[in-house]
This record gives structure tokens, sequence and C-alpha cells, in this order.
């Protein structure tokens, strides 16, 4: 034993420095390890919530663009319920303005407007200057367009039979063939089977050859009668679209693309679409073109995913957008995400490793003092260092191995500084976030398309963002300090203290109102008013947005102007004339009000539009107005309800007298010469007055009373006016009366033909007969034709009623021929019959059925009936002479009597009218007039019969004059068939 030796200095040291570095190695991995767990894990949180930061954020995205999208469709919808009300629905009351012709097409003409700011397309065989819709639509553009064009690069209307316009002009003036900038169209997506809602449709993208730009359409359907005849356009630019992706700073990318998987947008592309290579051209990392090809392909509302491209990691998140049919996909980068964390991890790693070098040292020092006897002492001052400075547990399992103490002791401080690293990282984590969130939500506010105002809990303003200052031209200085509800203009007095009342009681308010502005300008705005709670619920603030709508609301006034005001005259128009009749029927019906209604119309309206034009007739309409307005009260409703007619509500009139001052005053008004160009016209009303409550309580039995007290006036002459009575009543339910009995009649064959004998009055022979109807009824006896006439002329019954009559008097003429005897046969043809569009058909038909030669059949039209439509009259006649039909004109000298018209029309006969005949010998002048009539139609080669004969002096004065064909009561009155015989004897035997 006395040899043994210690064991040396450099042999503890050798030992210690070994456990030294085991031990450190051991803590040291050990340490790196649950730091790479702990990381790993912290890395799949971030990502997770990164997640659902981008969820939101696209989320509201594509929200604020759906709302700019559906602001754009609501525009082209009200376009559209304009264009069908004042172009489809009503008669319109556009002013029409004279054609010019640009160019003509082997397709059609091309018409430009006169301020050149649209242009219209007319298929080649439509007659341009017949299309009162040519005309009609530029007037109708002229107001539209200048307001549409703000929102839309092109505006137009296109119909099933090919007429198109289209504002700017550029499309059809450039184009150079119809439909051109209608070709990337298909009309199969907005009619029923495509979309059976029958509501706004967007188009795919296509490219604008005109324009060179890519656009995308809202298509709006018109349906007349659930049938569809044509739609509105509005085409937007794609890049202008996509401005309004409210995508802010550079964290986030973007790629869009269709259901096609056509991509619109890509993350290298955010500038505009300008020629037709660059779709095809652009290209996707291969992953995320794999992506969007299988988003295509399975659609979903939302997907979230992740993708590689250029050793980049991203996430995504893909939205829907119903609208357009188009996919949104909003990305960014995993390493932007992950950057935090990796500053962390450095920093995290750094400390672990002082911290090893730390224990290194402290191991070394004291294994080197004491070797492996201090061991314990080494775990109990770490034990104490530990619980003296990091807070670690208390009452440590010991055991009697030092190496495993220590082992233990180490595993305990990692463990508690690992926690206390958690808790670090979390904190550091939601540190950034929160800031990171603040930042970009401030500045998104700063950028805010919207005006946005900060107030405290008790409403008083403590931010405003730039748009606020802009809308309103006052600096933040303006604002800061002042009560919210200051902004709001003093205009808008009564509504600022029912918003306060709601804020207190609610916490919050919503709606449209008016800011006030620097310059008094009205700013209408949406305006919502939120509040700001703490996570106990408590309101700290409160947050206000303003979005501007003047535009809109402008865009409603002036849709309200075209929807309830008459354009050419500026007066109310049907529908406004029937809300305020609605309001005065309700007033009056609680007892306490009492108003007058007036309908009239301009008398001889129709011959001035006729001999002057429609220019003159339109500044007719607007001096008539212009006089009303100045004569009646303001509180008066003026409308004009279509063409020349009128309408007046005379509030607070009781009595008939007042009323009928009024009716006076506006005779005397109208009644003064109005210049019309060179020409100076008087024109006058016939007035029919109805007073509420006193004739009627509702509102269509009101109107019913005027509209016959008016036709009252003007079978008294016209240039009068009539008070509704009781007795209209009835004579208005005898002609319904009237009306239904024909409609008896014509089915159970009441009806029967007498013939009038035409004589030769020099040999005395019957050369010929004219039909007139009969009717029989099983009540009321024989009723007169001048009763039921105008009635079946008025309902369209006599086109049934007349064909029957053509009919009976074929079959008739023919059994006259076969008998050998006269069979000349005449039939009057109504105004109605003549415009027929079967009427060539019927007689053709009759004529094959009856067997009777067609010579032998004259159909008699009256000079009004031919006065119309001139040209279409003449087509319609040239037609009837094709059949091998005579014509002559029935009532000659009590109509138009226009001899150039005369020469143009293909008749044979004239017959002059009994009012012409009656008087003759006595009076003078109706012998000179007839006189007149037969020598002129001899000189036009005419044949001449004339009617009413009832005395021989009255033969024997038409004899002298060369007029040999007669008919009347002189020879016989009009009698049956049956009794036609007696009449051929009588007129032998004299």
């Amino acid at each position: 034993m006395g040899n043994r030796r210690p064991p040396s200095r450099f042999a503890a040291n050798s030992l210690s420095m070994k456990l030294t570095l085991l031990i450190s190695a051991i803590c040291l991995f050990a340490g790196l390890c649950a730091a790479a767990f702990m990381l790993k894990s912290e890395e799949k949180l971030i990502v997770f919530e990164e997640f659902k930061l981008l969820k939101r954020s696209s989320a509201q995205i594509v929200d604020q663009f759906q709302y700019y999208l559906q602001s754009k469709t609501n525009v082209a919808e009200q376009a559209n319920a304009v264009v069908t009300k004042q172009l489809f629905s009503d008669s319109s009351n556009l002013a029409n303005h004279s054609v010019y012709i640009l160019s003509n097409t082997p397709e059609g003409k091309i018409s430009t407007s006169q301020n050149g700011l649209s242009a219209a397309f007319v298929p080649r065989d439509v007659p341009i200057e017949d299309d009162h819709l040519l005309t009609q639509s530029e007037s109708l553009w002229n107001v539209l367009a200048p307001t549409l064009l703000q929102d839309f690069a092109n505006f137009y209307l296109y119909t099933e039979d090919g007429f198109s316009r289209v504002a700017p002009p550029n499309i059809l003036l450039q184009g150079g063939q119809q439909h051109r900038f209608l070709q990337h169209q298909d009309l199969n997506i907005i009619k029923d089977i495509a979309n059976p809602t029958r509501e706004a449709v967007w188009s795919d993208v296509h490219f604008d050859e005109i324009w060179k730009k890519w656009v995308v359409s809202i298509l709006v359907p018109i349906y007349l009668q659930n049938e569809f005849v044509g739609m509105t356009g509005a085409d937007i630019a794609l890049d202008q679209l996509l401005k309004h992706l409210p995508l802010s700073g550079n964290d986030y990318g973007l790629v869009i693309f269709d259901n096609n998987g056509k991509v619109l947008a890509s993350p290298e592309l955010h500038k505009s679409l300008t020629d037709t290579s660059l779709m095809t051209q652009r290209k996707l990392p291969a992953e995320l073109q794999a992506l969007v090809m299988e988003t295509v392909e399975k659609p979903l509302m939302e997907r979230e995913a992740n993708f590689s491209a250029a050793d980049e990691e991203y996430i995504i998140n893909i939205r829907m957008l119903k609208q357009l049919n188009w996919f949104v996909g909003i990305y960014k980068k995993r390493s932007a995400v992950l950057a935090s964390l990796d500053v962390i991890k450095y920093k995290f790693f750094g400390l672990f490793i002082l911290y090893a070098l730390f224990v290194a040292m402290l191991l070394h020092q004291t294994l080197y003092q004491l070797v492996l006897g201090r061991i314990n002492a080494l775990v109990d001052a770490i034990s104490g260092f530990g619980k003296g400075q990091f807070q670690v547990l208390n009452n440590l399992p010991t055991n009697d191995d030092e190496i495993g103490m220590l082992n233990e002791s180490i595993k305990d401080m990692a463990t508690e500084i690992g926690k206390l690293i958690d808790g670090l990282n979390v904190r550091i984590v939601e540190k950034e976030d929160a800031e990171k969130e603040a930042n970009r939500f401030l500045k998104a506010v700063a950028a805010s398309g919207t005006g946005v105002v900060l107030t405290d809990a008790h409403f008083d303003i403590n931010y405003v963002n730039p748009k606020m200052m802009e809308m309103t031209g006052f600096e933040a200085e303006h604002f800061l300090g002042s009560p919210l509800l200051t902004i709001i203009s003093r205009e808008m007095a009564i509504l600022v203290d029912d918003i306060d009342i709601d804020l207190r009681s609610r916490n919050s308010w919503r709606g449209d109102t008016v800011l006030q502005g620097k310059d008094n300008k009205p700013i209408w705005v949406s305006l919502s008013v939120s509040p700001i709670r703490e996570d106990g619920g408590k309101i700290t603030s409160y947050v206000a947005s303003a979005q501007d709508i003047s535009f809109v609301k402008e865009s409603q006034r002036k849709m309200e102007e075209l929807a309830y005001f008459d354009t050419l005259t500026g007066l109310a128009n049907r529908t406004f004339f029937r809300m305020q009749l609605r309001k005065s029927m309700a007033l009056a019906q609680r007892g306490h009000y009492a108003f007058a209604l007036f309908y009239f119309d301009l008398d001889e309206f129709k011959r001035i539009n006729d001999t002057l034009g429609h220019d003159a007739g339109d500044r007719l309409l607007i001096e008539v107005a212009d006089r009303l307005k100045r004569r009646l009260r303001a509180e008066d409703t003026i409308a004009r309800l279509g063409g020349d007619e009128f309408a007046v509500l005379l509030s607070g009139i009781e009595q008939r007298d007042h009323a009928m001052d009024v009716a006076h005053t506006i005779q005397q008004t109208l009644s003064k010469p109005i210049m019309l160009g060179n020409n100076e016209v008087i024109v006058s009303a016939s007035i029919g007055i109805t007073m509420a409550p006193f004739d009627s309580q509702e509102e269509e039995q009101l109107l019913k009373h005027a509209d016959l007290a008016m036709y009252e006036a003007k079978a008294k002459g016209k240039n009068t006016f009539h008070f509704y009575s009781k007795e209209l009543d009835a004579a208005a339910n005898e002609r319904l009366y009237i009306e239904n009995e024909l409609r008896i009649g014509i089915k159970e064959k009441q009806f029967h033909l007498h013939y009038q004998p035409q004589v030769d009055c020099r040999t005395n022979r019957i050369v010929g007969y004219e039909a007139l109807i009969r009717w029989t009824h099983p009540d009321e006896g024989n009723i007169p034709p001048v009763k039921f006439i105008p009635i079946a002329e008025a309902t369209g019954l006599i086109v049934e009623i007349g064909a029957w009559v053509l009919e009976e008097a074929c079959q008739f003429a023919n059994r006259m021929l076969k008998l050998g005897r006269a069979a000349n046969i005449s039939i009057n043809l109504s105004a109605r019959q003549f415009k027929d569009a079967q009427l060539i058909e019927t007689l053709a038909d009759i004529l094959k059925r009856t067997q009777l030669p067609a010579e032998y059949l004259h159909l008699e039209l009256t000079e009004s009936m031919l006065m119309g439509d001139v040209k279409a009259a003449i087509n319609q006649l040239h037609q009837i002479k094709e059949l091998g039909v005579a014509l002559s004109i029935d009532d000659f000298g009590t109509g138009y009597s226009s001899l150039s018209y005369l020469k143009r029309f293909p008749v044979d006969i004239l017959k002059v009218d009994r009012s012409f005949v009656k008087d003759i010998p006595e009076d003078l002048n109706d012998m000179e007039i007839t006189a007149a009539i037969i020598a002129m139609a001899q000189k036009l080669n005419l044949k001449v019969v004339a009617e009413g004969v009832e005395t021989k002096a009255q033969m024997e004065f038409l004899q002298r004059n060369n007029c040999y064909i007669v008919q009347g009561y002189y020879y016989s009155a009009p009698v049956a068939e049956q009794d036609l015989s007696l009449v051929e004897d009588k007129l032998a035997g004299d």
C-alpha cells in the first residue's frame, strides 16, 4: 500500500474532461432533439394558421369582387328594364329623328345617330324609313349611353329579327358586317332553356377585335308576353374588371381561370390582356396547372392545396366566382410564412449552444477540482441554480448513481428550459402575428376605396382614412375630436336623430344618407356604423364605413325620370299618373278630400300629324304641355298618357262650377294660335270630366267615367267638355249588351241579307244589287245596322261578319246568274276588313267555293279607309284587282276627296253620297257638286252610281247629267231575295 501512487492531476483532468464532454454532448443532443420536435410542431401550427388567414383574406377579396359584379349586373338590368319599357312595352314617348345612313352592306344598312353617340344595323329587307325602332332607340341611347358608358365599354341592343344598336358606334362602323360585335355570343345562353329565370347572364371572356381588348359581357334577355324578342348587352374590359380585385401587398399572388381551364390572370401577369395570342402563351408551373385542371374537373366552392414552382413551396386557397364561372386562387410562399420561425430557430439553437458551453465549462471546473467525489455537489449546484433562476420543480428524484443523477438533472433543466422557450415562442409568434395583422389592416383601411371613420366609446372621432377626406374635401383636423354624426349633411337633420337613437339602443346602424362636404355638394353614401368589442364584450370604439353611391343615386334618378315622366313633354306619364290617382282615391275615401279628373285629347291632331309631319306634331304636344303647366296649379297632376291623350288631377275641387271654370281655362289656353315652322295652327280639346268621390270611389270606374264623358264630348261636336252622368253608363251598358249579343248572333246565325236594286234609269232595268246586312234579334227584334256595325267594327267581329256577308252575297249572285238575271253584287267593306292580313286569301277562297266569276263582285270602300297608310292601301287594292274584283269608292265627296290619291287608286266606280242627292233640286250647291262629281268621274273613265234617290226630280237631274245607274227608295227599298221578283215586275210595269 505504501507503494501506491495517488491519481495524477493529469488523469483526473482527463476523466473530468471526458465526463464533461460526454455530459455536454448528451445534454446538447437531447436539447436539440426536443427543440427539433418542438419547432416541427410549431411549423405545422404556423402553416395551419396561415391557411386560415389566407382563407379569410381570399373570402374577403372574392366577396368584395362579387359585390362589384352584382352592382354592374344591377346597372345592366335597370338599363334593360328601361329599354324594354320604352321600346317594346309602352307606346313610345321618345322623339323620332331623321335617319342618317352611313353605309349599305349586303346584309343591311348601318345608320349613325346625329350626335355620333351610337350606331344601328337594320336588316336588308326592312325599309329604314318605316323602322320606328331605329329612330326611337336612337333617342333612348342618347339618354342612356352617356351614363352607361361610364360603367361599360359597349352597350347594345340586339333583337331576334336582326336589328341592333350599339354605343359607342365603332363596332358597327369599323366591323362592316352585321352582328360582328355579337359573333362571340351564343343567344341560347340567355333563352329559357339555359336561363329559365330570365336573369342577367355573364358571358365567357372573348376578344374584341375593334378595341383590341379582352372583354366579358353582361347579357339581359327581353321578353314580351313570354316570348323572347331580343337582349341588351354591356361589355366590360377584362383588365378594368380585374383591377377591382382588392388584392393589396406583395405577400400574395393571384391566379384566375375559367371553368374550361383557360387562364385569365397568372402569377407573372397583372397587366392588361391586349392580344389574342396572350391567352394561349401564358404557361403555369406544372403542379399549379395540374391543380387548375383538377379544380375544373371537380369544381368545389372552395379548395385549399400546396404546390411547388421554381424550387419554392406555396400554399393556395381557390374559390369559385359563380357569376362569371371563374375560379380565383390566392397564394403565398411557404418560405414567407415560415420566415419568422427561421429566426426563432437560429436564436433557439444559438441559446442551446451557449447553454451547452456554459454547462461544459462548469462541469470541467468542478470535475477538475473534485473529480468524481464532487459530482453530487455539481448536481446540487445545478439543481439550485435551476430552482433559483429558472423556477424548476422541487423534490427531484435522486439515486446513488452520480452520472444518472447528473443526467436526470440535465433532463429536468432541459424540460424546464423547453417550457420556457415554448412560452417565449408562443408569445413571440402571437406578437408578430398581431403586429403583422394590425399593420395589414391599417394599410387596407388607408388604401380602401371606402371612407372609414374610427371613434372612441363616446362616438368622438379619432381617425379618418384618406378616402373619407377625399370624398368630403376636409382635412383630418376637421374630423378629429368631433362627434361622429357631424359627418352627415345638415340636410339630413331628421335622419340624424333616428341614427343617434339606433346607435345608443342597438349600437349599430346601416342605411343610405348624405355626407357633409366642403363644397356643399351632396355626397350619397351607404353608411354602416358598427361597434368594436374587447374579448370581454365591452365596447371600446366604433367604426363607420361610407361607400360612395352618388353615381348609383344619379343613375336611379335618371331611370326614375325615364320610368315616371314623359321624355317628350316632361309631364307625368301613365305610370306616375296612376300612382297619384291611387293616392288621391285613398284620401277621398276617408271623406275629407275631393278632386276632379279631366281626360281629354286634341281634336284633329292626327290631321296635323299627317299633313305637317311627326316633328311638327311633337312640337305641338310640347307647346300644349307648356301651356298646361303655366296655367294650372303646381299641386295639380298633369300627365300625358300617350299620343295626344292628356289627363289632369285637380285637387280640392268639390263643385262642378269650379271644374267648369278650369275646363274653360284649358280651352282658352289651347285656342290661341301655335306656330309650327311657317304654319299657324289652332287646336282644341274634347274634355271628359268626372268628380271624386261623388261619381265613384273606385279607381278603374273613375277612369271609365272620364273616358265615357270625353267620347260624349267628341260626339257633341268636339272643342267642348262633358261631365259624367249615369246616362253615359247606360249607353256603355247597351254597347256591352250589343257586343255580347253580337257574338251569340254570329254563333246562332241571326243575320240575313237584304238587297237594294241598282237600276239603269234609262231602261228601268235592274243592273245590279247592293247587299245590306240585317239582324233580327230573338228578343229585341230588328236591330238597325247603325247600332251594331260600329260596335262590330270596334271589337273586330266585323271581320267574321264581313266574311259571312261576302260568302252569302256571292252565293246570291251565283243564283241570279244561273237564272239569267242581273248578277252584279256590291258589298260594303269595313276598315277592319280592308286592313285584315287574310282579306285576299278570304276573297279568293270565297270566289272559289261559290264559283262566282270575280267580275260580278264589286267591293265598296270609303275614302277615309284609304287615307291612313296610302302606300299600303294602294298595294292592297292592286292585290284585290288581281283577283278580278271591281272596286268602287263609296260616299264620294264626304271624306278627303283627294284627287291626287284618286288617280293612283285602281278603282272602277264612284258612288255619289246620298247627302248630296237628298236636297236636289232645292239645294243648288248640292246640284253643282253632284254634277261636278259626275263630270270628273267621266273624265277619269270611271262609272258613276248615285245612291239615295227618292224622287223623280232627283232621278231626272241625274239622268240629265249623264249619271244613269241609281239606287234608292224611288225604285225600291232593300228587300229579301224572295221579294226581288216583285220589284222587277213593278219596274217592268213602269
